[in-house]
């Protein structure tokens, strides 16, 4: 899926970056999918396994995370403290442990025995979840500062051999976006969901109009488990407006920012129906919202909102004409686990002036690149590219 940008690649060895490598810019003739590009990485043993280990679990992908500190006569296990513990720190546990990736990251572990290890030696812990081990995580050293106390709320970690993977077909998104001033007596439901700005609170009702930019969003499964929603059944939420049941409270990050990253409007996206809307040929669909069904996306399939439906779009009443930047970001608080998260952000360019807008140069996976920032289309007279 999505462009393909360099073909011919030739590179020494000793490049920082693929894009200093010798290459040929791409043109749609040149290249197919067919032909992209792969590598296996193998990883120099380092023995930072040995300085971790999970305890009291059920099996050996999932416990309270214990890690080795201290020299040399004097080292020992400890516990770490379980305040913003989440899925990211997850990711780095299992992979230092070679579990493969993060199922859940639990912040409360007191239906796991401790066993004889007690003691908090590691707090404040924050990755990015590309750190090979926690070593390289931010974290508070050797002070410990926890805010619930106790080795009920250390740190824990499920892992599993598999995980989904998600991205947005970000060509869909330039092809379909379009505004639409929309009668505000047609909006109640979506001004129930907050799907509205802020100043909608105080517009007129019911008369008067928003102004949508609205695009349709096609999100694809391309992992090796399918994705699903966190929160069981019994605990998902019923709109009555809508009539649907929403499985995540937010699904989808919907922004406009200037070219500096200001934002400027934003919209979210609960998943009110994770489902199988299409599936690639050899696969067959498995989830379906009627009748209070399992929700979910299997790998291959993917789940399609249209541009029509309510909440499928960003408020920009009150933006001004400019050149701004369009970013989607799905799976926005790595509530569900997946195996990658850099490819879960688009951005675009566009530009509005006032009456129309134009949404060009959508593509993902690089929201968080320098490289790709650096690379990314100027206006005249814009000075920042940085998404933030």
């Amino acid at each position: 899926m999505g462009a393909i940008h360099l073909s011919e690649v030739r590179c020494s060895g000793q490049e920082p970056s693929l894009w200093k490598c010798p290459h040929k810019n791409i043109t749609a003739e040149d290249c197919s999918h067919s032909q992209d590009a792969g590598v296996r990485c193998n990883l120099p043993y380092t023995g930072v396994e040995t300085k971790i280990r999970l305890s009291g679990g059920r099996s050996q992908h999932e416990g309270r995370v214990e890690v080795q500190i201290g020299g040399p006569g004097s080292l020992r296990w400890g516990l770490i403290c379980g305040d913003d513990w989440g899925t990211l720190e997850a990711m780095v546990v299992c992979r230092q442990l070679g579990l493969g990736y993060a199922n859940h990251g639990l912040q409360e572990t007191w239906y796991w025995d401790s066993g004889n290890i007690t003691e908090v030696v590691m707090s404040g812990v924050r990755c990015t979840g590309s750190e090979l081990s926690l070593d390289q995580c931010a974290h508070h050293g050797t002070h410990i500062a926890c805010k619930r106390t106790g080795t009920r709320f250390t740190a824990g970690v499920i892992c599993s051999e598999t995980a989904s993977d998600l991205l947005l077909h970000s060509a869909l998104v330039q092809e379909t976006a379009y505004i639409e001033d929309r009668p505000l007596h047609m909006l109640y439901c979506a001004a129930e969901e907050n799907c509205l700005a802020r100043s909608a609170r105080s517009a007129n009702w019911p008369y008067g109009h928003r102004r949508l930019l609205r695009f349709s969003s096609q999100i694809h499964n391309l992992g090796r488990a399918d994705f699903r929603p966190k929160a069981g059944r019994h605990s998902w939420v019923w709109h009555e407006c809508h009539g649907h049941y929403h499985s995540m409270d937010i699904f989808t990050h919907y922004d406009i920012l200037t070219p500096n990253g200001t934002k400027v409007a934003e919209g979210h996206k609960a998943s009110f129906c994770l489902e199988d809307t299409e599936c690639q040929e050899d696969v067959s669909k498995r989830y379906e919202c009627a009748n209070f069904g399992e929700q979910g996306i299997t790998v291959g399939c993917w789940d399609l909102y249209r541009h029509d439906i309510d909440c499928q779009w960003i408020d920009i009443t009150d933006v001004k004409p400019g050149n701004y930047i369009l970013q989607v970001v799905i799976n926005p608080n790595f509530e569900v686990a997946e195996s990658d998260f850099t490819n879960n952000a688009m951005k675009c360019n566009c530009k509005y002036d006032g009456h129309r807008i134009w949404v060009h140069n959508c593509h993902i996976g690089d929201a968080f690149s320098e490289e790709a920032n650096r690379k990314f289309e100027r206006y005249p007279g814009q000075t920042s590219n940085q998404v933030i």
